[in-house]
């Protein structure tokens, strides 16, 4: 009975310590994605910026045509 009781308790505490490697995983996964998706926010961020300036130098290129003709 005293061994039974054992690994009853041998086999709680391999699944706690598993219980805490998948947490910990977890975490590093949930930071992993926040460092993500603020690269892809910094990303989107210049992208636009640069459009922005693209439209800028088109309309004043057009401005110039028009004032040629």
């Amino acid at each position: 009975m005293a061994d039974l009781k054992q690994q009853i308790f041998q086999e709680l505490t391999s699944l706690e310590e598993a219980a805490s490697r998948l947490r910990g995983m977890a975490n590093d996964a949930g930071r992993q994605t926040d460092l993500e998706v603020a690269v892809l926010n910094k990303q989107v961020k210049i992208l636009r910026d640069e459009h922005a300036r693209a439209a800028e130098l088109i309309d004043q290129s057009i401005s110039i045509l028009e004032n040629l003709s």
